[in-house]
């Protein structure tokens, strides 16, 4: 189980994504410097509800499966671009966002 400061971190990080955007798991914890993407994972399985849970994909740019057509959903209504119209993949070399440092 994960340091309650590296949920806070991991939540402060996924707050920030702006509409549009995402991040993949392993980019979380490459930003963060420690953990990887199954330690993110793990925090947002358990504590991600109340930040915007579906901007945090796959590496591939998949949303998680355990909420992946209400996560594809959010994104079509932000504007995310997909690989394609009508597919379950985020365009991730248009959306990953890099986060900035506060």
């Amino acid at each position: 189980m994960p340091s309650e400061e590296y949920v806070e971190r991991v939540l402060s990080v996924v707050e920030r994504i702006p509409p549009g955007s995402v991040m993949a798991y392993g980019d979380i914890a490459e930003y963060l410097g420690f953990g990887g993407p199954r330690q993110v994972g793990w925090v947002m399985s358990h504590y991600g509800g109340g930040v915007p849970w579906w901007r945090v994909v796959r590496a591939d740019g998949r949303p998680a499966d355990c909420h992946a057509g209400e996560a594809i959903r959010r994104l079509r209504s932000e504007g995310t671009p997909f690989r394609e119209p009508a597919g379950d993949r985020i365009d991730m070399s248009r959306a990953r966002w890099d986060c900035q440092p506060d």
